[in-house]
């Protein structure tokens, strides 16, 4: 059989898929062109949505790939690594294909051929198809995100599970609109005086760069890697997947998913491998390096970002990085739920999302409530009294604190109690159902707008400062110099003043950061909803992209064109 023989095969073989998955594509780009609210993959784990056995199979799942070698042939391998340390004490123990990385990165050019020939429709049946069945075992890839980022199950369920399909659906759906922005053929023609018009057909070419690799991350392992991972897929990009260490299952979990897609389609399933490593191996800057690594994704510290961004030069690369999203508040219509949402957002998984607010800026003087004027220390009172809310019940806390993820939080939090007065402190709580588990609730800490040294820089984990500025025109100067010096993903405004509240949108603006304006209710700062929300700007220092956009995915295909005469 013939290579040209073969890719056909193999594109028959997927088109069945993109039929199959055609309609929710059309949501897709309905959606994303609306902004308005849709999700493809319902949120909530209930047996009504689920089925009766869902959670309990999808359990049962997870934990029989507990203390084995997680079931990956993939070629390059050189030996096993298990590098899992789980938050809740759990003893996970999977071991994975540790690659030899020049093998690794041979076998994935090898299928781009005939995965760049089948064409942009065949390539998103697959990667739907991908979604389809990551979709179908969901409760398993819930509980790999639990036990390896310590998010509690439901936030694992939500972010790990519906909204990272979300969002990597919401890739597919740019992706295919900037792929199918330019005809496949066009007749060309030219008059030419008095003579013949100079006529031409003329081919374009969606070309993938290369070699994509994306670097996960310890948090959020499948919210923050699957839109480069499917961006990549789509436009024909091999993907080498170097998952964190300490939270490997889940892309593992993805990557064996993707491979059984490709190569049901009839397609090379090197196409998608996963690349785990020892701790400090530093294998993602080997790959990152390569010259036939053409894409890079990453979530993690600005040190590695900025580091990835000097020196992976032959690749496009994306980074999303840390930042010190604000607060503003100047005066509110709704004390209480003001302080019941700010609290919400500094306990959700113990402040360990890259969107939770830091610095709240609040005027020494205080401000105008529905219940009066507020101090400066009342309003650090109204927040903490919410946050303790929240925290004081052990069963209830933990469903909201998960655990913390690692060592480097726990030394940062106890830094932190030292530098300023405390407004709340950080209490050790024990989780009812796993007595290893390490669980901290929200400490504040009471700055003034001169300890810029210490609050302009991320503080990542349940670590918030309240800052007492001389006014709000002051706390609007500290947001956006701040934001525009080291960056921020989220902010957030409470004012009962139209110009105040201007005047903020026109900071964030200058800062360009997304801004959130009197949140009260159920819709916090730091979550984002796909198809409507977009996650960082790539306008400020956290982040050179956004997720997701057009710019995220055009630049990963070029269009290569030919000319005939005719």
């Amino acid at each position: 059989m013939t290579q040209a023989t073969t890719q056909a095969s193999a594109g028959a073989t997927a088109r069945p898929f993109f039929e199959q998955h055609r309609e929710i594509l059309k949501r897709a780009l309905q959606a994303i062109a609306e902004r308005s609210y849709w999700s493809a993959y319902p949120e909530s784990p209930s047996p009504k949505v689920y089925g009766e056995g869902a959670a309990a199979e999808g359990e049962a799942a997870f934990r029989a790939l507990l203390g084995k070698d997680f079931p990956l042939d993939q070629p390059g391998t050189t030996g096993w690594v298990a590098s899992e340390s789980s938050p809740f004490g759990v003893e996970l123990g999977v071991r994975y294909p540790h690659p030899d990385v020049d093998a690794l990165v041979a076998a994935a050019q090898a299928g781009m051929p005939a995965w760049r020939d089948a064409g942009p429709q065949a390539r998103v049946g697959v990667c739907l198809e991908i979604l389809h069945r990551l979709h179908r075992n969901i409760f398993e890839l819930a509980n790999a995100v639990q036990f390896t980022s310590g998010q509690a199950f439901v936030m694992a369920f939500q972010a790990g599970g519906p909204h990272a399909l979300d969002r990597a659906l919401e890739a597919l759906a740019y992706a295919y609109a900037e792929m199918t922005r330019t005809p496949t053929k066009a007749d060309w023609e030219k008059p030419a005086g008095k003579g013949e018009p100079l006529r031409m057909t003329k081919t374009f070419h969606v070309v993938p760069r290369g070699v994509a690799l994306v670097i996960g991350c310890n948090t959020f392992p499948t919210w923050n890697s699957y839109p480069g991972l499917f961006a990549s897929l789509v436009t024909g990009n091999p993907v080498v997947v170097k998952p964190h260490p300490r939270a490997v299952l889940p892309l593992a979990i993805t990557v064996r998913t993707a491979r059984e897609v490709l190569a049901d389609a009839g397609f090379d399933p090197n196409l998608v491998t996963l690349a785990a490593e020892e701790p400090g191996e530093g294998m993602a800057s080997v790959l990152a390096t390569r010259p036939d690594v053409r894409i890079v994704d990453f979530t993690g510290s600005t040190e590695y970002g900025e580091w990835l961004e000097a020196n992976a030069r032959q690749a496009a690369v994306y980074t999303e990085k840390s930042g010190v999203n604000a607060i503003i508040v100047d005066s509110t219509d709704d004390f209480a739920g003001m302080c019941r949402n700010v609290g919400f957002s500094l306990t959700l998984y113990s402040g360990q999302m890259c969107t939770t607010p830091q610095n709240i800026l609040v005027p020494s003087s205080g401000i105008a409530t529905d219940e009066g004027h507020k101090s400066f220390d009342e309003v650090g009172a109204g927040i903490a009294g919410a946050v303790s809310k929240l925290t004081q019940d052990p069963g209830r806390a933990v469903e909201l604190t998960g655990a913390i993820v690692n060592a480097g939080v726990l030394q940062r939090l106890d830094r932190a109690r030292g530098i300023g007065e405390l407004v709340l402190d950080s209490q050790a709580v024990a989780h009812p159902a796993f007595a290893d588990a390490v669980v901290r609730t929200p400490l504040v800490v009471k700055l003034g707008a001169a300890d810029e040294a210490t609050y302009g820089s991320e503080w990542f984990g349940p670590i918030s400062f309240l800052i007492a500025t001389g006014s709000t025109e002051e706390s609007l100067d500290v947001f956006r110099r701040t934001i525009s010096a080291k960056g921020a993903l989220t902010a957030s405004v409470y004012s009962t003043d139209e110009k105040v509240l201007d005047a903020a949108e026109q900071a964030a603006l200058d800062a360009g950061v997304h801004l959130s304006c009197n949140l009260t209710g159920g819709v916090f700062v730091n979550q984002s909803a796909a198809f409507s929300d977009f996650h960082a700007t790539g306008a400020n220092p956290a982040a050179n992209a956004s997720l997701t956009d057009g710019a995220y995915v055009a630049n990963r295909f070029r269009i290569v064109q030919s000319r005939r005469h005719r």
